[in-house]
């Protein structure tokens, strides 16, 4: 990009992902947001929909059908899953020259025989999948700045691949002993009305679910069979807990021989130094989840378990942000050709 200002739309708008995209791109100094788009709230203002922008100048929303894609340079879909394949294939028809980064699911598997068996229907635009690039920037930066259509990672896997892939390619863990115990904020479950999402269903509680075949596994298995270069299957089950936002991902690891924590540890944080957006703590320090909301920050910690051979890799970031809408936000800076942390540097919020 020139020294103008990039010309953003966000489709999906009115949803969680799309509100946090406009909270992060309305301070974002090299950006202007020139179309917001919905569906059933079509018409009506970003402050009628989410009340916190009620002081901000922002487009009317609008359906896709009604975007002047001549005047936009970068798009950012934040549509439900199995949707987004068809209109991003329509808008690459109508205008070539922008760029998409895709909050959803439907091009962050390049195995078609993979994604039909996880979203149980075949891809409707391969030729696009083709030149998708997995948008997670600490392992794909180089790829992504050329990228035209960057899939952002899921939330859960995320902050799975992070502290995992690094290892496996260090031969410090065996990679056939990977067992992800994750948790997730009800924000991760979407906006739309859900009986399983009131605040009596999830009050003063928690519970599992997607047990054995939640669909981020096919993400997993895709990048921790790269790293590995042979097919890896972790075990991972995601739990539902009574927060806002966020995600606390408990990993138990067996190392390599001779490696234990220290080894670990040393690899994570020889990996990540400089990188600005992920903090290994110190041995033995434990992250929790409060450090990161609101932040595109992911921490990971390294503890020591009772067996020799074991340790215990904790990571958490903020679902909404790392997981979802700053990590697309990064992605953009990177596409653009802007700094990489741009718009990015928030603290998190505490307490």
């Amino acid at each position: 990009m020139t020294d103008s200002k990039a010309r953003i739309a966000i489709l999906g708008a009115s949803g969680y992902t799309g509100a946090e995209l406009v909270r992060l791109l309305v301070r974002h100094p090299r950006v202007d947001i020139v179309a917001l788009t919905a569906d059933r709230k079509a018409g009506q203002s970003m402050a009628e929909v989410f009340p916190q922008f009620a002081p901000l100048s922002l487009p009317t929303l609008i359906t896709i059908d009604e975007v002047d894609w001549s005047s936009v340079d970068l798009a950012f879909c934040a549509l439900p899953h199995g949707t987004t394949q068809q209109v991003i294939k329509r808008v690459f028809e109508t205008a070539p020259h922008i760029k998409i980064v895709d909050l959803s699911a439907d091009f962050r598997l390049t195995d078609a025989g993979a994604y039909e068996q996880w979203y149980g229907h075949p891809h409707q635009a391969l030729e696009l999948q083709q030149e998708a690039v997995y948008g997670l920037a600490e392992l794909y930066r180089d790829d992504i700045r050329k990228a035209r259509l960057v899939a952002n990672p899921g939330c859960y896997t995320t902050t799975a691949i992070l502290p995992v892939v690094p290892l496996i390619e260090a031969g410090a863990i065996e990679p056939d002993h990977i067992v992800i115990d994750a948790k997730s904020g009800v924000t991760g479950a979407g906006r739309s009305a859900k009986e399983s999402l009131l605040f009596s269903e999830v009050a003063d509680g928690m519970n599992a679910y997607g047990v054995g075949g939640h669909r981020h596994m096919a993400e997993l298995d895709q990048e921790f069979s790269k790293a590995a270069g042979r097919t890896i299957v972790p075990s991972f089950t995601p739990h539902l807990i009574p927060m806002s936002r966020g995600i606390y991902n408990t990993i138990y690891l067996k190392t390599g021989a001779g490696v234990g924590a220290e080894g670990v540890h040393r690899v994570l944080a020889d990996f990540y130094r400089g990188e600005a957006f992920v903090h290994v703590l110190p041995l033995g320090q434990v992250p929790h989840s409060r450090f990161v909301k609101g932040s595109n920050m992911a921490f990971i910690g390294v503890i020591k378990d009772r067996a020799p051979d074991r340790v215990i890799v904790i990571a958490t970031t903020d679902n909404l942000v790392k997981g979802a809408s700053g990590q697309a936000v990064q992605n953009m800076n990177l596409v653009l050709g802007f700094p990489e942390a741009t718009g990015l540097e928030q603290i998190a919020l505490f307490p």
